[in-house]
């Protein structure tokens, strides 16, 4: 049996590459023999990179017999998938979307380019929502990504391929994005450790913007420690872009600290919402005791306008999205339409059959309201709501160091089962004014849920740029549940069911 490099955490990587148990090509190599073995079904890989992860591994293997391993990174011969939303030079960058199927990068994002200066052996393409838009990977143009778990469910969204990949251990860890969820909700489906930073922490540039004031690139992981390596190795400021911020934080070095002495923030509001599904709340209410019986004061906190957070967002999206996607013109870039004999008409016939229906249905709601007369009875009252739904989070800080709450109000549903929209979009109620606000957030697992059988993650939410502050309960927990395992179909060098 091949060995399941994917299935392993970088600690035990990088100690087999030190001992020369096997070497970073072999490791490249085993990781793309498994991909094809077992990604048939789930379908998280648009596109491997075979190439340019030997060509990684010949660095790393060169650097072992020069004995100088320790040089080459924190991800030092790890090998790292990349939502196809992050731009790697010479890769397809589609987004999920017949738009940009033919779309070659001609530059590496940031977050991308430090996994490799940090040592990571590039992958692939990993599937997702078109454009970032959905919560279930099933508006990707290239047909949905299969949940490892349970292959007739969804890996959640937008960042489906990026968690399902990692869940079905074809790779250790891996990179999202999350505007309003997107990382944290399939971390939750798929039973991983999910981060999504605070705005800046992590830059931007090369990443295709859905939302720009609200989008952040984060790691999925199986452990607590691999997702604080990864983000090591992505995290600070980037003079490409301005919203990024210094970070001289070593995410790993509280983690074995443990909560005693922390105070951990409720939500009385959260546990009592509509449509929470008791599995879910019992899980929530058991991890918040957990913490408790390791030290940890729980202290109930109030986000008043946490619930108009959903209606904030469905306008500030949809306009930011409006705006970013106006540049695939099929001129400059994207899909163009043939035949055509004037200007106007080959616009508007390429974004018709270039974007998928999600992707029209945002443009759409963006230009409305946007459009003069409607600007300002929505887009600037949702402004107003971001304000004070920041000043509730500000507030509740200052009597807690982190906040513990439901990710998603049930686990992973049936491919085809939601479709309509609005209840879509209501997946991500509680995730949702974590980006309006700017703060951390993550998803970590606490087993399974008591009547689907289906993974279950917690949210832990930090002050803003105290990120270490969530890593450090996240890791307290996993002591309780454990690090993540691979789905049991997957795990062992099993291909699925």
């Amino acid at each position: 049996m091949a060995t399941p490099f994917g299935s392993m955490s970088i600690g035990e990587l990088q100690a087999g590459l030190a001992a020369k148990e096997f070497s970073a090509a072999e490791v490249a190599r085993g990781t793309f023999e498994r991909i094809e073995a077992a990604d048939g079904v789930v379908h998280s890989f648009l596109e491997t990179t075979e190439a340019l992860a030997l060509d990684a591994a010949a660095r790393i293997d060169g650097a072992i017999a020069e004995g100088r391993l320790a040089e080459m990174g924190p991800l030092a011969g790890v090998p790292v998938g990349y939502k196809d939303n992050l731009n790697l030079t010479d890769t397809h960058t589609t987004c999920a979307s017949n738009m940009l199927r033919d779309y070659v990068s001609p530059y590496t994002a940031t977050c991308v380019e430090r996994t490799l200066r940090a040592g990571a052996l590039p992958i692939g393409k990993l599937n997702m929502d078109e454009f970032a838009f959905g919560g279930s990977t099933e508006t990707s143009a290239f047909g949905p990504t299969r949940n490892p778990w349970d292959t007739e469910r969804v890996p959640g969204g937008s960042s489906g391929g990026s968690a399902a990949a990692v869940a079905a251990g074809l790779v250790p860890v891996s990179l999202g994005s999350d505007t309003g969820g997107s990382i944290r909700q399939p971390g939750s489906f798929c039973g991983l450790v999910a981060v999504k930073p605070t705005y800046g922490v992590v830059s931007r540039y090369g990443v295709v913007a859905f939302g720009s004031s609200l989008d952040q690139v984060g790691p999925f992981a199986r452990s607590v420690e691999d997702a604080a390596l990864v983000l090591n190795a992505i995290a600070g400021r980037d003079a490409l872009d301005c919203t990024s911020q210094p970070s001289d934080v070593d995410f790993t070095a509280n983690l074995a600290e443990g909560v005693r002495g922390m105070k951990i923030g409720v939500v009385p509001a959260f546990l009592e919402a509509a449509g929470l599904a008791p599995e879910v709340r019992a899980k929530t209410q058991e991890a918040a005791l957990a913490l408790e019986k390791m030290g940890a004061e729980l202290v109930e906190v109030e986000l008043p306008h946490a619930q108009a957070a959903m209606s904030a967002y469905y306008v500030l999206g949809p306009c930011e999205a409006f705006s970013n996607l106006a540049r695939f013109d099929s001129v400059r870039y994207g899909y163009c339409d043939p035949g055509h004999k004037d200007l106007g008409s080959q616009y508007e016939a390429s974004r018709a059959r270039g974007f998928g229906p999600e992707a029209r249905r945002r443009i759409m709601l963006g230009s409305y309201l946007l459009s003069a007369g409607v600007y300002d009875t929505y887009y600037y009252p949702a402004q107003q709501v971001r304000t004070l739904i920041t000043r509730d989070f500000a507030v509740a800080y200052e009597s807690v160091d982190c906040i513990l709450a439901p990710v998603a109000p049930r686990t992973a549903f049936k491919l085809g089962e939601i479709g309509d929209p609005t209840e879509m979009y209501l997946g991500d109620m509680f995730t949702i004014s974590i980006n309006i606000a700017g703060n951390g957030g993550m998803s970590v697992p606490v087993g399974l849920g008591a009547d689907t059988g289906l993974p279950v993650g917690v949210q832990l939410i930090a002050p803003p740029f105290k990120d270490a502050n969530m890593l450090r309960a996240a890791a307290a927990l996993e002591t309780v549940y454990g690090p993540a395992p691979v789905a049991p179909d997957y795990a062992d060098g099993k291909v699925g069911a």
